[in-house]
């Protein structure tokens, strides 16, 4: 608890520089969250490359709205909000678009598969770990992409990325017993779902 509240400080004092003008103080706020918000918005979206523009345009809006942050919750909590937001509205624009465009049975599913087979191999894990790790990772991300986008949302803040069940009811704007409930029907949904594909391995 002692982190979350030096965190929160810190934070703080940049937004207080930030609504001065301070450029560079943006800047350190960026580099604190940036790594997370790209997490949630993956997990969410599903697609590598849309997950980075729609980072982009959340500190974007961060800073020309920083203004408008009242500190009634924490800078994070503010502006994983925001992502949450802006990665809903871009999964539906994904939606829409792909169903304008038609699809056929035989396109492959949206995965990020080729951005991380791009990365350079680290030496260590045997390749064939390397492609299960990998084969395990794009079955959960499949799991994840199946879900409703209200059990999406739950258990991409509280399981992968550990918030707890407060700071999640304030990103979401709903009291903290909806959040266990929708998490309960999400974990469910997903153990049923990693169990098809993997079998009982």
């Amino acid at each position: 608890m002692k982190a979350t509240r030096q965190t929160r400080d810190d934070d703080l004092e940049y937004v207080s520089l930030c609504r001065k003008g301070d450029v560079d103080a943006f800047e350190a706020l960026v580099r604190r969250h940036e790594k997370r918000m790209f997490n949630i918005a993956y997990r969410i979206i599903g697609n590598y490359d849309e997950a980075r523009e729609t980072v982009q345009d959340v500190f974007v809006s961060a800073y020309k709205n920083i203004k408008g942050f009242k500190g009634g919750a924490r800078f994070a909590t503010w502006l994983y909000a925001i992502c949450l937001n802006h990665s809903r509205n871009r999964l539906k624009q994904l939606k829409t678009r792909r169903y304008r465009e038609g699809r056929s049975l035989d396109d492959p599913i949206m995965t990020p598969d080729g951005e991380i087979a791009a990365d350079p191999p680290s030496g260590e894990p045997s390749a064939l770990d390397r492609l299960e790790a990998r084969d395990v990772q794009h079955k959960v991300q499949l799991c994840i992409n199946a879900l409703d986008a209200e059990f999406r949302e739950v258990i991409v803040l509280r399981d992968i990325q550990g918030f707890s069940y407060e700071e999640i009811s304030a990103m979401l704007k709903v009291p903290e017993g909806t959040v266990k409930s929708r998490l309960f029907r999400a974990r469910d949904a997903m153990r049923a779902c990693l169990k098809d594909f993997m079998g009982d391995r």
